[in-house]
């Protein structure tokens, strides 16, 4: 592949896109008395070029070319007073053949859900209340919007295992000291209530989850991966997470039930330097545990794999212009799956560098970054190959 010449290609391609993208804003609707009552919709889209090589037998002569949409979201807020409120998101997905590390073999089709459905209690600012579908309280990366990413998206890496990026359940939040701590507890599904045949009990999952902000708060349930210069924050948070007898050690005798547990630690620093920019820092360490059964005879499928027992780290930086809507940013990630591809122990290395462009207030977000994955061991093992991959992508971001 010629990368000088597709990385010219994707510039203009995505020129012509954004000069041809409306600046619209989402609508917003008060009514009943006093209009306490409050409705706003929003659109949220992103679009996205992607250009991969594989490198196979240290020759780089495989690569694939895709155009997909990454998120395509409508989402619907409403408010009831100061006290209740609803939110409601729903996402569209399709052409999602080019995973994490491989195409997929056959068609995967479209997929629309309802990624959100969470009704809001404010009782005060201390104590908040959630109840429905929604973000789990685990890791700080997780938490921050997806729309307000540090680089092109959040880390691949940080998901729980047995659920997504939302699960189902109430959440007990707020908060304390004038907002410079914020606390919260969590119970959750977790794994999906099966019957004793493939799991030795159902329980929820519980989360507890609390952070200090040195500087400016963060008291908003959902954190920012950068503020874009506009707020001084130093954050540090940390979380557990539990669910217990949630697997079998040997699933086919069905002995040894095991618990999963993890926990993490995480940093966050934005501080906006006068007249030259704005300076972004964020760090976090992550642990998912299920006492070593991938080593098992017959080990749940669930406690393997890219979600599976795992443990690794990320560190990411940016840097806004102060004269131009510009911000350039790198991150780095080294992460240990207990199984991974077939590959007991697995290591990878994660290395992507790139820069956002903003556009419209906001409304459009121009993303180019060059990602490497590199693997400690590669190769193909009982028929799951896994080979070190480099990959360019474009993305355009639409919200209002």
């Amino acid at each position: 592949m010629n990368r000088t010449r597709s990385i010219y290609a994707i510039a203009a391609v995505a020129a012509l896109i954004a000069l041809a993208a409306p600046a619209l804003a989402g609508p917003q609707i008060t009514f009943g008395d006093d209009e306490q009552g409050a409705l706003q919709i929003d659109v949220k889209s992103q679009f996205q070029m992607t250009m991969r090589d594989y490198d196979v037998d240290n020759d780089d002569d495989e690569s694939v070319m895709n155009f997909n949409f990454r998120r395509n979201r409508i989402a619907f807020m409403g408010a009831w007073g100061e006290k209740l409120s609803l939110y409601a998101q729903t996402e569209y997905a399709e052409d999602v053949n080019l995973g994490l590390f491989g195409l997929a073999d056959a068609d995967q089709g479209r997929e629309f859900q309802m990624l959100d459905a969470v009704a809001r209690i404010k009782l005060s600012d201390a104590f908040r209340v959630n109840v429905g579908k929604f973000k789990y309280n685990l890791s700080r990366e997780n938490l921050e919007a997806c729309e307000d990413p540090l680089s092109l998206d959040r880390s691949q890496f940080i998901r729980a295992p047995f659920v997504s990026t939302r699960d189902m359940g109430v959440a007990l939040w707020g908060n304390l000291a004038g907002g410079k701590v914020q606390y919260r507890l969590d119970a959750m599904e977790g794994r999906k209530a099966l019957s004793d045949y493939a799991m030795p009990k159902t329980s929820f999952r519980y989360s507890a989850r609390a952070h200090l902000s040195l500087w400016d708060s963060e008291t908003e349930y959902g954190y920012k991966g950068s503020y874009l210069g506009k707020k001084k924050v130093m954050t540090i948070g940390a979380a557990v997470q539990t669910e217990p007898e949630v697997v079998y050690k040997d699933v086919v005798a069905k002995t040894g039930k095991l618990d999963y547990n993890a926990y993490t630690v995480d940093f966050f620093y934005e501080r906006p330097v006068q007249e030259t920019g704005a300076i972004t820092l964020s760090a976090a360490y992550e642990n998912i545990d299920f006492d070593d059964s991938y080593l098992g005879m017959n080990p749940d499928t669930g406690t393997c794999g890219l979600n599976g027992q795992k443990n690794g780290w990320y560190a990411k930086a940016g840097y806004l212009l102060h004269t131009s809507p510009l911000q350039f940013f790198v991150r780095y990630e080294s992460w240990k799956f207990a199984e991974l591809n077939n590959v007991y122990n697995q290591k990878l290395d994660w290395l992507s560098f790139g820069a956002n462009y903003f556009m419209m207030d906001e409304v459009l977000k121009l993303t180019v970054e060059y990602s490497g994955a590199t693997f400690d061991q590669t190769g193909e093992v009982d028929g799951l190959a896994t080979t070190d991959t480099s990959t360019l992508v474009t993305q355009l971001q639409l919200v209002f």
